[in-house]
């Protein structure tokens, strides 16, 4: 992996299923499982993480791909961005296909994975507002062959962590049979890191929009009532049309449900707030406004 890491771990473990990665990792407390290794790595090269010994989820066929199952997709967390980039896939859940190409260069896009975004749970992972968006649910494999589910927003919230020696299994995604975008901004041109990130579908079933927003928190914000609000504007009946004020006005009210003002001082004044968060919000509402759009047109 590489030779400048300031330890190397005392053991290597390959288990092939995903159930003896789990009894691997109950017989050494102190392992850590690694997948792509992205995230792992950095923090080993940087002298963050020195980890005793690691479980590698490489071999483990059953979670490298998806199948279909009662409306949703199962996604496996060993998926890698690379894979999930793919046209194939973009079929099926176009806004995680978007994000996935996002997620950096080549390299970085084909040893990446869907899990092991999720479990870092960097607040610039580009999986994880449309995940939000889509409120998906994480199967999680335990000791003993068991398995829970979850929503990922609770992971991503802490609300309901990993306990010791399970591992994120599979995604469950809902299949909604309609438009989906995931829009971010860098700080540079070219793939990077986001400095905001928004992503946004359609759930014609039930005339309803779903919105996240990442990068700008810990973990992705959903602005409930603007998604409320701008689901009753839409003629769903009509070619899912809106009058245009009403995208800028939906983008306006993401950001500033996002990043609020600045609360009242004692004497009633309000503070502005300072220049680059200024800009931050108004770069949310310039790509609420653009994937709304998008997904409308």
């Amino acid at each position: 992996m590489t030779t400048h890491a300031p330890q190397a771990a005392q053991a290597v473990t390959l288990p092939a299923t995903l159930d003896e990665a789990v009894a691997a990792l109950a017989a050494m407390p102190a392992a850590v499982p690694v997948a792509g290794g992205t995230d792992l790595m950095t923090a080993v090269n940087s002298g963050q993480l020195r980890p005793a010994a690691l479980v590698g989820l490489g071999r483990i066929s059953e979670i490298r791909g998806w199948q279909y199952q009662d409306g949703h997709a199962l996604l496996g967390a060993g998926l890698t961005h690379a894979r999930m980039g793919r046209p194939d896939f973009a079929a099926l859940i176009p806004a995680l296909a978007a994000a996935a190409r996002a997620a950096g260069p080549p390299h970085i896009r084909n040893a990446g994975t869907l899990g092991g975004n999720i479990a870092t749970a960097a607040p610039t992972g580009d999986a994880l507002p449309v995940l939000a968006a889509l409120e998906a649910t994480l199967i999680i494999a335990g000791p003993g062959a068991a398995r829970r589910e979850i929503p990922v927003s609770h992971l991503l919230a802490g609300v309901d962590m990993l306990r010791a020696g399970e591992l994120i299994g599979y995604v469950r995604v809902p299949l909604l049979h309609a438009p989906q975008v995931f829009l971010k901004a860098t700080g540079r041109t070219g793939p990077g890191r986001a400095v905001a990130s928004v992503a946004l579908v359609l759930d014609p079933a039930r005339r309803g929009v779903r919105c996240a927003v990442g990068a700008i928190a810990p973990m992705p914000l959903r602005p409930l009532e603007a998604e409320q609000w701008v689901a009753q504007l839409i003629d769903w009946d009509n070619s899912r049309t809106i009058v245009p004020e009403a995208l800028a006005a939906f983008g306006e009210y993401v950001a500033a449900a996002c990043i609020p003002d600045a609360p009242p001082a004692e004497d009633g004044s309000v503070a502005q707030l300072p220049p680059a968060v200024l800009h931050l919000r108004r770069t949310v509402a310039a790509l609420a406004r653009r994937a709304l759009g998008r997904a409308l047109s």
